[in-house]
């Protein structure tokens, strides 16, 4: 139980506070990122459901929905997806990419990729059939979250010291096929062999993210893992409008 509650006390802004745990509870919360990300699904679910019942017309209730994903989980995803860009786009070499995410201020192209993002997500939103609007959320909430734990077991960590180090110096095989029966099962369950098909997709675009990113800065960050679960969201409403 621990370990679910740490899972979602670092994912989401639940008042959550388990203030003392150990490195391998830490590791093993990974497990349940998947149930993290279930949990916001179903959330964001019931608050799509409510506001259907008050006659909101599709676009509201798709920007509702997606702002309400940001305050779920207090804006870190994009947080790391302005600074992945700002450090990516910006043509500097390694050591002042790491520094550029570093800066609590936000450049040109941190501003058009958060902008570029919750436009995609709301437009995409808003394509998803009502029928399957409940899965989209669902998918996208769940496989996200793996994705993160997927980078964090195939690529080392970039810089010498970091919040995600802790996670990825505690990641095993153990936890990680743990974490994938998990989402497995989960997708299954879903959206039975289609949510299977959507989630090898998620991790396709994981290991290319981890990869790119390994190319600009030998490895991946918290901020690239921000960035991959934001990108993965995207992914997954976009193969809904088209599945």
């Amino acid at each position: 139980m621990d370990s679910l509650i740490l899972a979602l006390q670092f994912l989401t802004v639940l008042p959550l506070k388990i203030r003392k745990f150990s490195e391998k509870k830490m590791a093993s919360s990974m497990i349940f990122f998947p149930v993290s990300g279930l949990f916001l699904g179903l959330f964001l679910s019931g608050i799509g459901r409510l506001l259907l019942m008050l006659n909101f017309s599709p676009l509201a209730l798709s920007i509702i929905l997606v702002v309400a994903l940001v305050i779920l989980t207090g804006g870190m995803h994009l947080d790391g997806l302005s600074d992945t860009a700002d450090a990516f786009f910006s043509g500097r070499p390694r050591e002042e990419m790491l520094e550029i995410m570093r800066d609590s201020h936000i450049g040109v192209m941190g501003v058009l990729s958060l902008v570029s993002v919750m436009l995609l997500k709301i437009g995409f939103l808003f394509s998803v059939s009502a029928a399957l609007k409940t899965t989209a959320l669902l998918l996208m909430c769940v496989l996200s979250r793996w994705s993160a734990v997927l980078a964090m077991f195939l690529f080392e960590y970039a810089r010498m010291e970091g919040k995600a180090k802790v996670f990825i110096r505690g990641i095993n095989l153990k936890v990680f096929l743990s974490s994938l029966a998990m989402v497995i099962l989960l997708a299954f369950a879903i959206w039975r062999l289609k949510g299977l098909l959507v989630l090898a997709i998620v991790a396709g675009c994981a290991y290319l993210l981890g990869s790119f990113s390994r190319r600009k800065i030998g490895g991946i960050t918290g901020d690239t893992l921000g960035a991959t679960i934001e990108l993965t969201e995207t992914v997954v409403l976009f193969i809904m409008c088209i599945g």
